[in-house]
């Protein structure tokens, strides 16, 4: 296995020896808060037991309410060319169901811990955009086990080619993938994919900012046979921010999943659309740059 690992380890060591090589005086380290949120919907049926022959759905459904919470934040690293983002992404999200004549159920419906650490270098620039290699190293796993399922644990490299640092695509890359899947004690399986991925930001006016992130998945190799691993993976997430007060923002977002597992005949999918609340900041640590210029 560390053969397979060996050429991200290479990477991850001349990336920062160049990095060094640079001019010192172009140095920036921020604490990125791309946002700490608690996103809500809630839907209150009453007098539902008195409509279920009615043909307006809205009138007999189930009082449901659903609530998650989001802490997405990243240690970004800029030297010259070469940049390094040091992140961890959490999200935990519950629906509670309270039919009229039946006990109130709850289920979860995300939950997910991403740490991962990325690295890019900018071979070339075109006016605003970055371009050149990247690479990530990454580690997901989840709060709880979900049912009779075990807790999801798996480490993930990538690496590939990618666009960055633009006003709008703050990330664009297609990488490939090497993944070791160590969810299932007994049956660790390795494999390997191809990987679309994006971050965006667009500034629709003062005050209003539109945000979108995502990636697609495509695996093409498994070291065995476990019907739950997926064949691909699709995932999207849409929001608009609009500031309330300091750096408090509120706004509509919608986020939608869609796989298919090697052992099923269909493709599973969740939808969500809610309302957003959310702290965004960006903190500079050092910024040696905007220093050396006063």
């Amino acid at each position: 296995m560390f053969r397979k690992f060996l050429p991200f380890f290479i990477v991850a060591v001349v990336f920062p020896v160049a990095a060094v090589a640079e001019s010192a005086d172009e140095m920036e380290l921020f604490l990125n808060i791309r946002r700490i949120g608690l996103e809500t919907s809630k839907t209150q049926v009453r007098n539902a037991a008195q409509y279920q022959d009615s043909p307006i759905q809205a009138l007999k459904a189930d009082s449901q309410d659903f609530i998650k919470g989001v802490l997405d934040t990243a240690l970004e690293y800029k030297h010259g060319k070469f940049k390094w983002d040091n992140s961890l992404f959490m999200e935990y999200g519950k629906t509670t169901l309270k039919p009229y004549d039946e006990p109130k159920t709850s289920s979860e419906n995300a939950d997910k811990i991403l740490l991962s650490s990325d690295m890019s270098w900018a071979c070339w620039k075109w006016g605003d955009f970055s371009f050149g290699p990247t690479m990530r190293g990454a580690y997901e796993t989840e709060f709880v086990a979900s049912g009779d399922a075990p807790r999801q644990n798996l480490v993930r490299a990538n690496a590939g080619m990618s666009l960055f640092d633009h006003p709008i695509i703050k990330s664009l890359y297609l990488t490939g993938v090497y993944e070791y899947d160590f969810t299932y004690s007994n049956d660790k399986v390795s494999k390997t994919a191809a990987e679309l991925g994006w971050r965006m930001e667009y500034k629709l006016r003062e005050g209003v900012k539109f945000h979108t992130n995502g990636y697609y998945r495509e695996y093409l190799s498994y070291s065995s046979y476990i019907p739950t691993d997926l064949e691909r993976d699709f995932s999207a997430v849409l929001r608009m921010d609009t500031n309330l007060w300091g750096k408090f923002t509120m706004g509509p977002y919608t986020q939608y999943r869609r796989a298919k597992a090697r052992g099923a005949d269909d493709y599973g999918s969740n939808f969500i659309i809610g309302i957003s609340f959310n702290y965004i900041n960006r903190i500079g640590i050092i910024d040696v740059a905007s220093a050396t210029d006063k």
